[in-house]
């Protein structure tokens, strides 16, 4: 299921649940992305440091250390044109304007399903 606006692409998986960064993983390798992951805020943060070569970030809001909203505010004082998504369990009135707000570029709402996510990414690539 190789994807060919994503397998040039390189992701960064953040996400603390184990099972929740398996299941992405699992997802995105398909694609022929090229993947990274952590765990936490502040791994987020020197990843995207670290790999200035990152196209996509998929941020889980609930972190620990710092939450996505911190992880993706200072991500954006040194990448400005990284797509952020955000990942969350929450879809209430309102959250998307605060996600939006915070510096992300969109958010995909848990239970996240396959085709839903590579067609976000896809989506959010093509409008480069």
């Amino acid at each position: 299921m190789e994807n060919e606006y994503l397998r040039t692409k390189k992701i960064l998986i953040v996400e603390d649940d184990v099972s929740s960064r398996l299941y992405l993983n699992k997802i995105l390798e398909r694609t022929g992305a090229s993947l990274l992951i952590a765990c936490d805020g502040r791994e987020a943060i020197a990843a995207a440091k670290a790999n200035p070569d990152i196209d996509i970030i998929l941020l889980d809001i609930q972190l620990p250390f710092i939450d996505g909203y911190g992880a993706a505010k200072i991500i954006r004082e040194f990448r400005s044109d990284v797509i952020i998504i955000a990942q969350t369990a929450y879809s209430l009135l309102g959250d998307r304007e605060k996600i939006i707000a915070s510096g992300f570029d969109d958010y995909i709402v848990k239970p996240i399903f396959p085709q839903q996510l590579i067609e976000k990414l896809t989506n959010a690539v093509r409008r480069l």
